[in-house]
């Protein structure tokens, strides 16, 4: 869609979130930017209050932009949630705060936002994805489940509302540097020393937490949305990040599942 647009950004400050409100207000969108905390502090764009795990707070936040802004033109699902730990390890009650975030809390603002874009018959959603929503990755087995239910929620929405002229697409990144590293929820039962996964945990993690840090500028994340808010890309799905990532994920389709998994076995130094 050519012109300037309303588009929603959750998630907004820091990282990825802040960088795609960034650039999007720059290219000459009206950005409304969101999280769940106080204002991000300086920014070019307008901030809002908005918890996507509340159906209170997404109503409330959804009518204070149509009513300031008459439409919202774009969605961009980016707020979420990294787990880690053991999936034995981790307790349902923070299981269901992730999937809350990452899956609910993307389908809240979708179905908040939808009924104005069919009547309108136009709109993109972009959701948030991860290339941990392709392979799943130990000692973030919940946050990989949400990520696999988040393609799946995705494409399944995308194919409803494409006949209301609705674009629904989904962007994957791997090891990006932003402040994951330091917001990721750790299971309480894995620090535990008494856990039997403690430090097979504790050693991956750093294993992740060393890659995030040496990753690839939000930026290159951020440009890849606007071009999808922009119409320049319509594809459904997109890979982004460092190439021995998506190779590892192209892989996994290609090779049999045995030998995937001793590859990743091998690589993250586990037993089998």
């Amino acid at each position: 869609m050519a012109g300037s647009q309303v588009v929603l950004v959750t998630g907004a400050s820091s990282g990825i979130g802040r960088a795609t409100a960034d650039l999007l207000q720059a290219r000459g969108h009206r950005v409304i930017g969101t999280s769940r905390r106080a204002s991000p502090g300086a920014a070019p764009w307008t901030w809002a209050r908005l918890d996507v795990t509340d159906d209170a707070s997404v109503t409330a936040c959804v009518a204070g932009v149509l009513a300031s802004e008459g439409r919202i033109d774009v969605v961009v699902n980016n707020a979420g949630l990294v787990m880690a730990g053991a999936v034995e390890d981790t307790a349902i009650e923070e299981a269901r705060r992730s999937l809350e975030t990452n899956v609910l809390g993307a389908m809240r603002l979708a179905r908040a936002v939808l009924p104005g874009m069919r009547e309108r018959g136009s709109g993109t959603i972009v959701n948030m994805g991860s290339l941990a929503g392709r392979v799943g990755m130990p000692f973030q087995g919940i946050y990989s489940a949400s990520k696999f239910a988040l393609e799946g929620l995705t494409e399944a929405l995308a194919q409803e509302v494409a006949g209301f002229g609705i674009n629904v697409a989904l962007v994957a990144p791997g090891d990006t540097a932003t402040s994951v590293v330091d917001n990721r929820v750790r299971a309480v039962a894995s620090q535990d020393p008494a856990s039997p996964y403690a430090a097979a945990c504790a050693r991956i993690v750093a294993m992740y937490e060393a890659d995030e840090r040496a990753g690839a500028p939000a930026t290159g994340v951020a440009t890849l949305v606007a071009d999808l808010v922009e119409g320049r890309r319509r594809g459904p799905r997109y890979a982004v990040g460092p190439v021995g990532q998506r190779v590892m994920v192209a892989a996994r389709g290609m090779v049999p599942g045995g030998v995937f998994r001793w590859g990743m076995s091998r690589y993250f130094g586990l037993r089998r």
